[in-house]
């Protein structure tokens, strides 16, 4: 067995032989749960580290952490009075996004991974693994990290233990997780009876399994970043377990993040009739100080996060309104004692896009990163020793280092700073609107369920469903077209339902029956309202109709309303389409005219009957798993276009 120190023993810092650097201090918790204590073990003896080391969570023993990786060279700390506690990494640049065709479902049957998803035999699968895992992490530390998504006390709280061997992880880790002692020890407590029996998984953890895949050999120098050209990433939704080969990236090696909190949950979720959703959640406050809560679905590259911390135009703030962030990118859903859907957030940090994010699309992400806050891959800044990406500002520096480590004009270079998914690990208390309900064991009761994409011409600016399982049709279609950005043919359709499609660990088909059932159980009178948006709707020029970022309050005002039956609207072949005369354009008269608007909100049947061309041949991949309800949705959909 590899070394494991017991407190209060420490190492001295120094250099090992193989030129890696050893933690300063060695501080183990070890265990009284047996289990996890066993299957510890177990990956010590495959994966044979030179010395285990069980994560506490502390301020000190990240410190030591990160300071240890400035001197490895991962790691550039920043400027400590522009950016206090930040630091840079840059990874290699074949390891610097998710790997989706590297990302297995290892379902036991096949058809129930379903069409959209890659699928192993996780059999064969585990028995290819093993020999990848084995003596993987010779040379380095192996760290074991206990963490926690979603606040300790929720039912719905999913405790999982990462073992990792990239010290890039553990501090990344630490901010979007709950991670360390306190973790630990409510596990531990749960097998003695303690902590709270109802929550789902209760004394059970899940087991994640993550390497870089880069052994060192005595005598061999590391490099900043390690890691493998071979790549995967399996989930196996039977046993909930993760392994993860080869990369350092973020969504590939943050296990609590995609991997646990959306393929893994999700399989829970169906299973213990609750819902895992890659959603975020905002508050909305108005001016009496009342406030109704929406989740929000929405593919890539479609303002995600910018709505989830969206600032109301200045004739909104004069008013009262207000909006609060309580997460940015997933939501665990289950039906609450009063029959309502309530919703917790189960990440404690943020891992945004960098470029784009600046004062005017986003000053609460930005704000965010202002302290104790892990960039990758974005350009440094050598005059302050800050950071740049494009879009931040128009002020690009001309003495600086690219995301590759090369020197770098942003005046005269005719290549990117940052890479365009270059990112931030931001913690989510760093937010100035994060909502005061956000530790809220018992999650916000949500009124409102939006979905949406990117449509030039198709869909109006918002609609809602007809019905839950109409609103469930809705989010089964969601798609958008394909930008410039993106490598291939420009305004080609991508389905993405729910914004799942990546991140579901089942058969899709099956998620949207899940879904379905969920809306069965609920009172019609207490299950959330479901809707469409679409920022992009363009004129015949290219050009953008609707303003978008704060203005989105508009769209948000008038869903509220609709929930709670203050405003009327006009039923279309698709669903329920604003009154223009409802939709408030007070301060941005000169920028959307009355028909401008119309034409936001009108609907083109013909272009729709397209569109139901396109949703049958998705929907046929499904085959007899398709359920029925949506089936008839789509039958209705025809009807209505032909009326």
């Amino acid at each position: 067995m590899p070394e494991e120190t017991k407190p209060p023993h420490k190492k001295p810092h120094g250099r090992l032989a193989n030129g890696y650097f050893r933690a300063y201090t060695i501080f183990t918790m070890s265990t009284t749960h047996e289990a996890a204590k066993k299957w510890v073990e177990e990956i010590a003896q495959l994966c044979q580290p030179d010395s285990i080391y069980w994560c506490n969570g502390s301020q000190e023993e990240n410190d030591e952490l990160c300071n240890m990786m400035v001197e490895k060279g991962t790691f550039i700390k920043l400027n400590p009075e522009k950016r206090p506690g930040c630091f840079l990494a840059r990874s290699t640049p074949s390891d610097v996004a998710r790997v989706e065709d590297r990302t297995f479902i290892c379902s036991e049957k096949e058809e129930d991974a379903g069409p959209t998803n890659h699928w192993a035999d996780p059999v064969e699968m585990k028995a290819k693994l093993k020999g990848l895992f084995n003596g993987c992490m010779k040379g380095r530390t192996m760290y074991v990290i206990p963490f926690c998504m979603g606040p300790l006390d929720s039912p719905l709280a999913k405790i999982g233990i990462e073992i990792t061997d990239s010290p890039y992880v553990v501090t990344n880790m630490r901010i979007m997780t709950k991670m360390g002692e306190q973790v630990l020890k409510r596990l531990e407590d749960e097998v003695k009876g303690g902590g709270n029996p109802k929550r789902d998984g209760y004394g059970t953890f899940v087991p994640c399994l993550h390497t870089v895949g880069a052994p060192l050999a005595d005598g061999q120098v590391d490099v900043p970043w390690p890691c493998n050209e071979e790549k995967y990433i399996c989930h196996f939704p039977e046993t909930e377990e993760i392994w993860s080969f080869g990369s350092g990236y973020g969504g590939n090696a943050l296990l609590g993040k995609k991997c646990l909190a959306l393929r893994i949950a999700s399989a829970i979720a169906r299973k213990n009739k609750w819902m895992a959703e890659h959603m975020l959640l905002l508050g909305i406050e108005s001016p009496d100080g009342t406030k109704a809560y929406v989740g929000g679905a929405f593919p890539s590259a479609c303002g995600k996060t910018n709505l989830a911390m969206l600032i109301p135009p200045e004739g909104y703030r004069n008013k009262g309104y207000k909006i609060w962030c309580v997460g940015d990118d997933i939501s665990w859903i289950r039906k609450g004692p009063d029959g309502r859907l309530y919703a917790i957030n189960p990440e404690n940090g943020f891992f945004g896009v960098a470029p784009g994010t600046n004062e005017k699309s986003n000053p609460n992400a930005l704000a965010a990163t202002r302290k104790n806050t892990i960039f990758t891959n974005v350009a440094l800044n050598l005059d302050n020793n800050t950071v740049w990406w494009e879009g931040l500002d128009k002020n690009p520096p001309e003495n600086a280092i690219d995301w590759q480590g090369r020197p770098w004009n942003g005046k005269t270079s005719e290549e990117k700073g940052a890479h365009p998914n270059s990112r931030f690990t931001a913690p989510a208390v760093n937010c100035p609107c994060i909502s005061s309900e956000f530790e809220n064991p018992a999650g916000v009761p949500i009124s409102a369920i939006v979905f949406g994409g990117r449509r030039a011409k198709l869909a109006p600016l918002v609609y809602q469903s007809r019905s839950w399982n109409h609103g469930v049709f809705v989010g089964s279609i969601m798609a958008s077209e394909t930008t410039a950005a993106a490598a291939g043919a420009v305004g080609v359709v991508r389905r993405d339902p729910m914004a799942m499609l990546p991140f579901c660990g089942y058969n899709m088909a099956d998620y949207w029956q899940h879904w379905i059932d969920i809306g069965a159980g609920l009172d019609e009178d207490k299950a959330p309202k479901i809707f469409n948006v679409n920022w992009f709707r363009k004129d015949d020029d290219g050009n953008f109709l609707w303003p978008g970022f704060g203005d989105n309050m508009r769209v948000l005002e008038w869903i509220i309303k609709r929930c709670e039956g203050k405003v009327d609207a006009e039923e279309t072949a698709i669903g329920f389409v604003p009154k223009a005369e409802d939709i408030n354009l007070e301060g941005i008269e000169d920028e959307v005219s009355e028909d401008q608007l119309k034409e936001i909100l009108s609907v083109d049947n013909s272009l729709w009957e397209d569109e139901a061309k396109g949703i049958e041949e998705f929907y046929a991949k499904f085959g007899d798993r398709l359920p029925k309800a949506l089936s008839d949705e789509l039958n209705t959909l025809k009807a209505n276009l032909e009326k």
